[in-house]
């Protein structure tokens, strides 16, 4: 066989990170409690359903999100508002019964509807991104047993590139957490 060359030495995998499985919802966010403490950045967490306290546990802080929708909501209402009020009272004035050009009443409808677009658009677009989608590939998707993460497995990774990672330490670390089985996960 030939030598392997540096195209192919370049394909090897690496170490993304380990991969834990615990038993129980309890045990999940005590081990979350503790990874937290000792250090750990790059951490996540992956359970069958959403639990109450695990964003506490992993010490993550409120969500941007609700600003992004707040602001997409506003620019909504004032591009309708301008809209209308533009159109009625300069572009295309159009005199009924000696009605003012602009009424505010009128107006409320199409306001609303531009607020709830915008709005939600705001908030699609922000999951999109806060969540990194489409991400097709994950590296833990791989890893044996993480097909329980979606019926009855509670798992946590950390990744390599954390700075407190060391592939023995951390690993000695999760198992002393009490994990079932402690995985190296390749990228």
């Amino acid at each position: 066989m030939s030598e392997p060359t540096a195209a192919t030495a370049a394909r090897a995998p690496r170490t993304w990170g380990l991969l834990a499985e615990f038993d129980t919802v309890g045990a999940l966010l005590a081990a979350l409690e503790k990874v937290r403490d000792a250090g750990y950045v790059a951490f996540d967490a992956y359970a069958p359903f959403p639990i109450h306290g695990l964003d506490e546990s992993m010490g993550i802080r409120m969500s941007r999100l609700p600003w992004l929708v707040a602001g997409g909501g506003a620019t909504g209402a004032a591009a309708g508002l301008l809209l209308q009020w533009w159109t009625n009272g300069f572009d295309y004035k159009y005199l009924v019964s000696g009605k003012p050009f602009f009424g505010l009443p009128a107006a409320i409808p199409i306001t609303f509807e531009l607020t709830v677009l915008l709005a939600s658009l705001g908030a699609f677009i922000g999951l999109l991104v806060a969540n990194r989608f489409p991400e097709l590939y994950h590296p833990v998707l791989p890893a044996r047993g993480f097909a329980r993460a979606t019926t009855d497995g509670f798992f946590i990774s950390v990744e390599a590139r954390d700075p407190a990672f060391d592939a023995v330490g951390t690993r000695e670390f999760l198992e002393k957490l009490g994990a079932k089985q402690v995985e190296k996960v390749e990228d």
